[in-house]
């Protein structure tokens, strides 16, 4: 990696490595080296730890009615694979990954490895300089997921959301209609959809009314503009996340 590039990367970063050869090892792939252990492979085991711990305190401090099954909940949710990628993307880090001749047409649709590529820039930072420099790191570049962590969204508890921004947004309460039921008492389904004012938004099934409702909230939320439908790498994210404030402003 020239000396350019390593300087570009810094300056987004915000940190001027004292070992230059940390960083350049956080930006290469185990499939661009003959031997696993010159690969960012080690530093991304160690990144994650070190992000686990500063969004741990990060959270502990700023919830201070939050209990620990709440504060585990909206943890996992910031230190996923998907939000992990979303910060890197974010950065534009991706495009100064050095991996193998097969995976360079792939590499940007490849949520983990950019995930792991933000863990080993984090380790790299710690190594180059020590815990607050890296802590710094993360918490300016998680502010916004912090900002808008909630146990309650983390939970998926969308119908509390969803009557929030209705009655600030729209002085109005969501009211949630049976539609349908289907199949032996046993083994039932229903669909379910939000009526607000006089508008209906698209239904949904659940196992269960509760399932059902929640899951109808959920689109009445993604309809509204105030939550995004998951993004293609959903899987190994926190799924939908929030997009605007319950006023209806960008946050």
């Amino acid at each position: 990696m020239d000396e350019e590039t390593l300087q570009q990367i810094e300056q987004i970063i915000g940190h001027k490595f004292s070992n230059r050869n940390l960083l350049a090892k956080a930006f290469t792939h185990s499939s661009a080296v003959d031997n696993r252990l010159l690969s960012n492979e080690r530093l991304e085991f160690f990144g994650d730890a070190v992000l686990a711990a500063v969004i741990c305190q990060a959270l502990f401090e700023r919830f201070s009615g939050y209990l620990e099954g709440d504060l585990t909940k909206v943890k996992s949710m910031l230190v996923s694979r998907g939000t992990c990628a979303r910060v890197a993307g974010q950065l534009g880090l991706q495009k100064f990954l050095k991996v193998g001749k097969g995976m360079a047409s792939s590499r940007s649709l490849s949520g983990s490895l950019v995930a792991g590529l933000l863990e080993a820039v984090i380790a790299a930072i710690y190594v180059d300089s020590g815990f607050d420099a890296a802590r710094s790191f993360i918490l300016r570049t998680f502010a916004s997921f912090l900002d808008r962590a909630d146990a309650e969204q983390a939970q998926g508890n969308f119908k509390s959301l969803l009557q929030q921004y209705a009655q600030q947004r729209f002085n109005a309460t969501p009211v949630y209609a049976l539609l349908d039921e289907k199949g032996p008492d046993h083994n039932k389904c229903f669909e379910s959809a939000v009526i607000l004012g006089d508008r209906h938004f698209l239904s949904a099934w659940g196992t269960n009314k509760k399932e059902a409702e929640q899951k109808a909230a959920l689109n009445a939320l993604i309809e509204l503009g105030v939550l995004e439908s998951a993004l293609p790498d959903h899987d190994e994210g926190p799924g939908p996340h929030l997009q605007k404030t319950a006023n209806g402003n960008s946050d």
